[in-house]
C-alpha cells in the first residue's frame, strides 16, 4: 500500500500496471487503495464488459473514450477535480488496444489516474504492438508475506514485536514459540489472499485446501487459454514436474524429470513462459561471488521454485495435519517448503534475484546467495536440528575476505557468532534490516 500512495503522490507519476499472477490479490489491492485515499473508484473489467473493447478501437482520444465508457457503465469521474477518482482497468490483457491507449493517458491526460490490473500480465505484456514502453509504470504484486498473514490472524502484537527489534539477541519465548507455531501455519495456507482468508475468517482447512485447489486448476485452464495448442503439454509438465524436481537432495531443475528423453531446446520456452507467467521462479547457479551476481549466472544450471509456499504444499499432497507433528512441514521435500519461503521473502526485499552456489568434488552447495548493495551474502536454510554450516564455511575458505557475513536460516534463535549470523526462519521478512544490524555490530567490534 505504501508503493501506491507514493506513486499516487508522485509529480512524475504514469499509468500504473500491477504485475503478479493470478489471484495474488491486485484487484482486492486496487479497490482498497481507492476506498483510502480516493473519493472515488471508477472501475472497468474488459472480461466482464467485452463490450468496452469497442471504445479503444476507433479513437485515441483518452477524454473520448471515459466519455463513453462513463456513460455505459454509470461511473463518473468528476472532471473539475480528476485526481480525486482512481481508474481501474482490470484483466486489461483482455483488451490489448486499452494496453495501448496508457501511452496517450501519459501524453495527453496525465490527470487521470489510472492503475490496472491482469492475470497472466507478463505473458499480455509480451506482445510489442500493444505495450507503451516508457509510458506506465510498474508495481510487483506477490503473495502475502507471513507479516501480513499475522497481520490478517489477528497477531498484531507478533507482527509489531519483530518490528521492534533492535539488538541481535535471543527472541523470548513468549514470543519465540508462537511465532513458530504461526510459521508453521502459513506453510500450511501460503500467502494467496482467498487462502488466507478461509483460514483467518472462517477457521475452515477443508475449505482453505479447496480454495488452493480451485487456483491451482485455474492456472491450468490459463495454460490451455494463454497458450499455442502444441505448448500447453509441456507446460503443464514442466508445473506437475516442480514438487519432484523440489524433492531432489540438490533440486536442481533436470528436463528428464519432465519427461523421459525430454532436452532443454524441446522445453524451455515452455519453462520460461511459467516464470513470465509469474507462477515460477527460476534461480540460476552463481560460478562465483562477484558484482553484478547476474554477471555471474551458469545458464546451463537452475532451480524452479513456485510462485507461493502454500500453494507448493498443497500441489505436493502434504496435508494439513503436518502442522501438527513437529517440524515435518520444514523438513518435507528435502525442506523445499523452507525454501521456498525463504526465496519469497528474500525476493520482496532485494532488488536482485537471488542465485545458488555449488562446488564440486566434494559436493557443497549453498541454497541463496543475495547481492545486498555491493556485497555477496551466502544464505543456508536448515530445516531440522542440525544446523551444522559445512556449506557455508566451505565457501568461506574459498572466498575469504570477500565474505562480511555468512546467514543461516533455522529453527534456532537469533544470534551472531563471529561472522555466521543465524536469523529464525519467523523472522524472514525482516532480513535486510537484520543482516544491517549484524554488519554494523561485526564492523564495531573490529574497531
Amino acid at each position: 500500500m505504501k508503493k501506491l500512495v507514493e506513486w499516487k503522490d508522485s509529480k512524475y507519476r504514469k499509468p500504473l500496471i500491477l504485475k503478479g499472477a493470478r489471484q495474488v490479490g491486485k484487484t482486492w489491492l486496487l479497490k482498497e487503495f481507492a476506498g483510502q485515499h480516493y473519493k472515488n473508484m471508477a472501475y472497468f473489467n474488459f472480461d466482464e464488459h467485452p463490450e468496452y473493447r469497442q471504445f479503444f478501437e476507433s479513437t485515441k482520444d483518452v477524454d473520448r473514450i471515459m466519455q463513453n465508457l462513463m456513460m455505459a457503465s454509470n461511473e463518473v469521474i468528476n472532471h473539475e477535480a480528476p485526481h480525486e477518482t482512481l481508474i481501474v482497468f482490470d484483466e486489461i490483457q483482455e483488451c490489448p488496444n486499452a494496453l495501448n491507449t496508457l501511452k496517450y493517458f501519459c501524453e495527453n491526460a496525465p490527470h487521470y489516474h489510472v492503475a490496472c490490473a491482469g492475470s497472466l500480465l507478463g505473458i499480455a505484456l509480451s506482445k510489442p504492438a500493444s505495450f507503451p514502453v516508457g509510458k506506465v509504470d510498474f508495481l510487483d504484486v506477490r503473495p502475502m508475506t507471513f507479516v501480513e498473514f499475522l497481520m490478517a490472524n489477528g497477531d498484531e502484537n507478533l507482527a509489531a514485536y519483530m518490528d521492534s527489534i533492535e539488538k541481535l539477541e535471543p527472541v523470548p519465548d513468549a514470543f519465540f514459540n508462537p511465532l513458530y507455531e504461526k510459521l508453521k501455519m502459513y506453510f500450511v495456507t501460503g500467502g494467496m489472499p482467498e487462502s488466507v482468508r478461509a483460514w483467518t475468517q472462517e477457521r475452515d482447512l477443508e475449505l482453505m485446501q479447496k480454495v488452493q485447489s480451485n487456483i491451482l486448476d485455474a492456472y491450468e485452464l490459463d495454460f490451455a487459454k494463454h497458450t499455442e495448442p502444441r505448448e500447453f503439454p509441456k507446460i503443464s509438465l514442466i508445473w506437475k514436474s516442480i514438487p519432484s524436481q523440489l524433492a531432489k537432495e540438490n533440486k536442481k531443475f533436470i528436463y528428464k524429470v519432465v519427461k523421459e528423453g525430454a532436452r532443454a531446446r524441446e522445453y524451455e520456452d515452455s519453462l520460461q513462459w511459467l516464470c513470465d507467467a509469474g507462477l515460477s521462479h527460476k534461480i540460476y547457479r552463481s560460478s562465483a561471488p562477484g558484482l553484478p551476481i547476474s554477471a555471474y549466472d551458469d545458464l546451463s544450471a537452475f532451480k524452479l521454485y513456485m510462485l507461493d509456499v502454500g500453494l507448493l504444499r498443497r500441489f505436493s499432497r502434504l496435508a494439513p495435519s503436518a502442522f501438527g507433528e513437529g517440524n515435518r512441514l520444514f523438513v518435507e521435500l528435502k525442506g523445499a517448503l523452507s525454501e521456498n519461503y525463504v526465496l519469497q521473502a528474500l525476493q520482496s526485499q532485494f532488488e536482485a534475484t537471488p542465485r545458488y552456489w555449488t562446488m564440486d568434488n566434494p559436493n557443497y552447495e549453498v541454497d541463496f546467495i543475495i547481492q545486498r548493495e555491493n556485497d555477496i551474502f551466502p544464505i543456508e536454510i536448515k530445516s531440522e536440528d542440525n544446523v551444522e554450516s559445512r556449506s557455508l564455511r566451505k565457501y568461506k575458505e574459498k572466498y575469504g575476505e570477500k565474505v562480511k557475513l555468512r546467514v543461516r536460516f533455522s529453527l534456532s534463535n537469533l544470534r551472531l557468532d563471529d561472522d555466521l549470523l543465524n536469523i529464525p526462519l519467523f523472522m524472514a521478512d525482516h532480513s535486510d534490516r537484520i543482516i544491517g544490524m549484524a554488519l554494523e555490530q561485526i564492523t564495531e567490534k573490529n574497531k
